[in-house]
């Protein structure tokens, strides 16, 4: 699996043996699910493992006897009332959650082991899953996702590799991918290994679904990894290196979109890696940057989702609102209003995040080494600063932000930080020389809150999050809705690029996407959908469903 189980959110998982071990095992686990999945899961799980099922007996309702080379297993299941909903929107009815104990009555074999391994395995992933009241919210949620995700003819020749963060908008998207002609077995999910709150149910959906899932993480591709980290991502590539090697095979080109990741890797690349893709869509800043520095000549075509108008006009106001929010929930004890804020990186998100702060009564302070972004936060009426320095020099900020995506904080910078300073960032390598530490620098993890510090100067600074971007720490970042219009414009573009690969040629394509885009009338159903006076219309047409997944519960 790719998520350890103590980074389970979705799940509950006790586990235990008695004193005696010829008391047997226990596992005590809940999860979304009714009895009938519970039963569904564990006759699954017994005829691949070859136990025969005449001997799952009914002694009392909730309960099963299964005999494991002679020593009876007892599952007992009941169901639950819930506390929230786990998913953005809440369900009407509410989804119910039902309760597992499992235990061994003495001393299991090697084999009875495995098999009791398996259940609980197979039972997790099973109660993290979306129910299908779930995933139908998810859909309804992203009515423009659905208005465009119209059967695609070149979709048919063509496998997908996503990797991006998981959150609910990246479920809607690909089964948007999936209506408009991608084939479910022909699709590889990568999460980016931000902590997002129910990147669990995310991954163990995928995998229900009938998706490759697992975890290519960003500190791999940075350089910052531990060697652990790196030798699971070579594992992981070998994985991806399969999934292409199969898909051309097929007969199948390989659509990816990315970060710029695998692009960093030399997918994009003639003579790098044994395998190489056939066409991308670049979905952030940071990825241009990683594309511009991955070895070899970029050879495939890659559409510039970056940069497009849709993202910088529509895509960033809903980032910054989440940013926001986000720094207010982990910080709910703390006074925001008239206090100084710093600010490092005034660019598409950091203006908006100044925006956002100042309406809310801060006073920030803008650094920029961009003259011509200076000027614009000038003009705007912040106070604005060419370096960190000058600016801790004038001011005591209890908070700063860093947006730049670059090192923001240097040792140098270290004995000007107010004692009790939080740092916000909202680029991952922002904070990175807290984040990856150094010779001599003390820290205590502050669960749900971040990392404080204890500087060389004896003063403390609190880094919070995980040193990645705060919006997704243990956060869905940015509501369906908000994301709505972006997931349906990166599908617009995958359409494109799918039917139009070879006319474009290598290298980055900015003008195809904003065609595409304007084309396709989004910015004119984005209107209608959420800002139009009046009546609200339906975006999308009345039937979508999403179609049942025949394929097993576990992978």
């Amino acid at each position: 699996m790719a998520f350890a189980e103590s980074e389970s959110l979705g799940v509950a998982v006790e586990a235990g043996t008695a004193a005696d071990r010829g008391a047997g095992r226990y596992e005590i686990l809940d999860g979304r699910m009714t009895p009938q999945d519970v039963d569904e899961t564990v006759r699954s799980v017994l005829r691949g493992e070859g136990v025969p099922l005449r001997d799952l007996t009914e002694p009392e309702p909730g309960g099963r006897l299964i005999d494991l080379d002679g020593t009876l297993v007892h599952l007992r299941s009941r169901q639950i009332a819930d506390a929230a909903p786990d998913t953005l929107a809440p369900i009407d009815p509410p989804v119910g959650r039902t309760q597992v104990l499992l235990t061994a009555a003495g001393p299991l074999s090697e084999r009875a082991d495995a098999v009791f391994d398996r259940l609980v395995e197979a039972l997790t992933l099973r109660g993290r899953c979306y129910t299908a009241a779930e995933i139908d919210s998810i859909v309804e949620g992203m009515p423009l996702v659905a208005r465009y995700a119209t059967e695609e003819p070149a979709f048919r020749d063509w496998a997908l590799i996503f990797r991006d963060h998981y959150v609910e908008n990246s479920v809607g998207f690909l089964l948007g991918m999936e209506r408009a002609g991608i084939d479910r077995e022909w699709i590889f999910a990568l999460n980016k290994g931000d902590r997002t709150l129910h990147r669990d149910r995310v991954h163990a959906w995928f995998l229900h679904r009938g998706y490759q899932s697992d975890t290519l993480d960003n500190s791999v591709i940075n350089g910052s990894a531990d060697t652990a980290a790196r030798a699971y991502a070579l594992a992981v590539n070998e994985r991806v290196d399969d999934f292409v090697r199969r898909a051309h095979q097929a007969g199948r080109k390989v659509l990816v979109v990315d970060d710029g990741g695998l692009l960093a890797q030399g997918y994009g690349a003639d003579g790098i890696l044994d395998e190489r893709i056939d066409g991308a869509l670049e979905l952030t800043v940071s990825g241009l940057k990683r594309i511009a520095g991955a070895p070899g000549e970029l050879t495939i075509p890659v559409l510039n989702m970056a940069r497009s108008r849709l993202k910088s006009m529509l895509g960033y106001n809903e980032i910054a609102d989440s940013c926001v929010r986000r720094l207010r929930a982990v910080l709910p004890g703390e006074k925001f209003i008239g206090r100084h804020v710093l600010l490092l990186g005034y660019g598409t998100l950091g203006a908006r995040v100044a925006h956002a702060l100042r309406a809310l009564g801060c006073r920030v302070a803008v650094v920029d080494t961009d003259i011509l972004a200076l000027i614009t936060a000038a003009e705007h009426g912040y106070e604005t600063y060419t370096g960190a320095a000058e600016a801790l020099s004038a001011h005591a900020p209890f908070l700063i932000i860093g947006n730049t995506g670059e090192l923001a904080l240097t040792h140098a910078d270290l004995p000007l930080l107010p004692d009790g300073v939080h740092l916000a960032g909202f680029a991952t390598k922002d904070f990175s020389l807290l984040s990856e530490g150094f010779e001599g620098l003390r820290s205590t993890v502050i669960p749900h809150v971040g990392v404080r510090y204890v500087l060389p100067t004896g003063t403390t600074a609190t880094l919070l999050g995980d040193g990645r971007s705060l919006n997704l720490f243990e956060y869905e970042g940015i509501a369906n809705h908000g994301y709505d219009a972006y997931r349906a414009g990166t599908l617009i573009a995958a359409k494109t690029l799918c039917r139009e690969a070879g006319r474009l040629g290598p290298g980055l394509h900015l003008e195809p996407v904003d065609r595409a885009i304007d084309e396709a009338g989004l910015f004119s159903a984005y209107y209608e959908e959420y800002l139009a006076s009046g009546t609200r219309r339906a975006a999308a047409p009345a039937d979508t469903a999403v179609p049942a997944a025949p394929v097993p519960v576990t992978r």
